[in-house]
């Protein structure tokens, strides 16, 4: 893994819509609006069969997080779900950096944040209607937000409903937890649409 891929607080993340396609896609800048990587979802043929007759809800999914050459710097799996799923973040060793468990209420989803040892780390919870989540740690206080609401510079690069920007607090330094709880606020957009 790459040391510089996360060494942003900031990131922003600009969903590519192509109808043609059952794969997900999501482009990655740095809090410079540099384009640093990608979100791409991986999908077999049987799966993408499968996303034709059941609920996207319940199917498995990967995720691969990956620079601009290609490398995958975290992938996100979760497997067959028919309620609350649990979602497994690994690194690019296949180190898994923590777990992401959801937790829904009617538009008010919440994302438990857990590490490699299912010891609680951050909590995502907020408004999923006005796109607007608050990141706290596991004592409450707040560490981060996931937002399409930005000024200066980013707001004349980003402009459409599909962008949203994810932030955390400097003082989150411990790669492996920046990592999980990073990767959960990068990938809530594809797992709240596909739990609609």
């Amino acid at each position: 893994m790459s040391n510089n891929f996360f060494r942003s607080n900031s990131y922003f993340i600009d969903e590519n819509v192509n109808f043609f396609k059952f794969e997900n896609t999501y482009q990655l800048y740095d809090d410079l609006g540099v384009h640093i990587g990608a979100v791409c979802q991986k999908l077999s043929f049987g799966q993408k069969l499968l996303r034709m007759v059941l609920s996207k809800s319940m199917l498995p999914f990967l995720l691969e997080i990956k620079d601009l050459d290609g490398n995958v710097q975290v992938s996100i799996s979760r497997g067959w779900t028919f309620w609350m799923s649990k979602i497994t973040i690994a690194d690019s060793n296949g180190l898994v950096a923590g777990f992401v468990k959801q937790k829904f209420k009617f538009f008010k989803p919440a994302f438990i944040i857990s590490d490699n040892n299912n010891q609680e780390i951050a909590k995502i919870s907020g408004d999923w209607k006005a796109w607007n989540f608050e990141i706290n740690d596991a004592n409450q206080n707040p560490i981060g937000s996931i937002s399409k609401k930005w000024a200066g510079a980013m707001q004349e690069i980003f402009t459409s409903a599909d962008k949203y920007n994810v932030s955390l607090n400097s003082e989150i330094t411990d790669n492996l937890r920046k990592i999980a709880i990073l990767s959960a606020a990068i990938t809530i957009d594809m797992v709240l649409k596909e739990s609609k």
